[in-house]
């Protein structure tokens, strides 16, 4: 007799590194719940017919459902790591909690399909949700951020991967499942271009032209480096699965990098993020926070492809307000002009006060 187990196939998580990618960010509207549901269920087919167009660019899209939607789209269990990003307010920098109930990340080899399915989700959750960031990001030379170090080098390989980033038994109801957690980091470059390269490779822990962590003697204990090992009580290294993406736009003089790792439990990257922005025993921050400022900040699970193809039964509990009054009430957003931040494009809730946000 088989197994009754039901099937846990992940989405593409590791998908690997790609040429190009769109990260779209969206709250969903008071009402248009049933709609964001059917476009989940229906997301397999779009990225089908979608790549189907050119299957060598290797299409692929992961979604993720935020804490706040959660309960208003689905009846039952919660995955049990699931809740609103915390924001980290530290001496010197802080990490913002900003709105979003849906994530999509969408690679691919080249722009053209990226931006087709992008376009495809948009009119679907047309008048149920609205997007409040779409970043498009794009590999810069040899997988180098604009800062110009190589990115995700320490990133697990093989079966270690797929431990690092997919819930197991210990969450039996949500196995095969992920976090994702996603940042945007805007970055000073006038000011980091002023620093010699071996002061840049003391901020970052690596060389910079050939990617080599520097000796344990040498490594700072703020670089970014150090304060991103975390460890766990048998000393044993916690990976997570990064897959950021640079962006940028010149005529706004924006450069940045858009950060999203994911792991099987949300707390190994979020320790990851109190060592850089709350410090240590041996370093009050991560330095290359003095270049680069956090915007946003948002946590979703990733569900299995079963669990997106046939969700449970919609939520009965209708939402006691907007959406956007209770995702303001937990985020804490950066204070802004208007309401775009102009990266990509980012848009929060118009009851944000307004002030630029400025790298330190």
């Amino acid at each position: 007799m088989g197994s009754t187990q039901p099937p846990h196939t992940p989405q593409p998580v590791l998908a690997g590194t790609s040429r190009a990618a769109v990260f779209l960010v969206f709250t969903v509207d008071h009402g248009g719940e049933d709609g964001a549901r059917d476009l989940l269920a229906d997301l397999s087919g779009l990225v089908r017919a979608v790549g189907f167009r050119v299957p060598d660019d290797r299409l692929s899209c992961v979604a993720g459902i935020g804490s706040l939607a959660w309960d208003r789209l689905f009846e039952g269990p919660r995955p049990a790591g699931l809740h609103p990003f915390e924001p980290l307010r530290g001496a010197r920098h802080s990490a913002p909690s900003t709105p979003g109930d849906l994530l999509f990340h969408i690679r691919a080899r080249h722009t053209d399909l990226c931006f087709e399915l992008a376009a495809q989700i948009t009119r679907r959750l047309t008048g149920h949700a609205r997007v409040v960031d779409e970043t498009q990001g794009f590999s810069y030379f040899d997988q180098r951020d604009i800062l110009g170090f190589v990115d995700g080098t320490e990133n697990p390989e093989g079966a270690r991967a797929g431990r690092a980033a997919f819930v197991g038994e210990e969450d039996a109801a949500f196995a095969g499942g992920s976090y994702a957690i996603v940042q945007k980091y805007l970055h000073d470059l006038p000011q980091w271009d002023t620093l010699p390269t071996g002061e840049q490779e003391r901020v970052v822990g690596r060389t910079k032209a050939d990617d080599i962590e520097l000796a344990e003697d040498a490594q700072p204990s703020d670089s970014h480096v150090a304060l991103n090992q975390v460890e766990d009580a048998d000393g044993e290294e916690q990976p997570i699965v990064r897959a950021n993406m640079p962006f940028g736009s010149l005529a706004r003089a924006e450069y940045g990098t858009y950060f999203i790792g994911y792991c099987r439990t949300p707390a190994v990257t979020e320790e990851m993020l109190r060592n850089m922005f709350l410090g240590t025993a041996d370093a009050t921050h991560d330095r290359i926070l003095d270049f680069s400022t956090a915007v946003t900040g948002s946590l979703f699970y990733v569900p299995t492809t079963e669990f997106l193809d046939d969700p449970p039964a919609p939520s009965r509990a209708a939402p006691a307000q907007a959406p956007a009054a209770v995702l303001q009430s937990d985020a804490v957003a950066p204070r802004f002009e208007g309401t775009s931040l102009n990266i990509g494009r980012l848009e929060l809730p118009a009851t944000a006060h307004a002030t630029s946000p400025k790298a330190l």
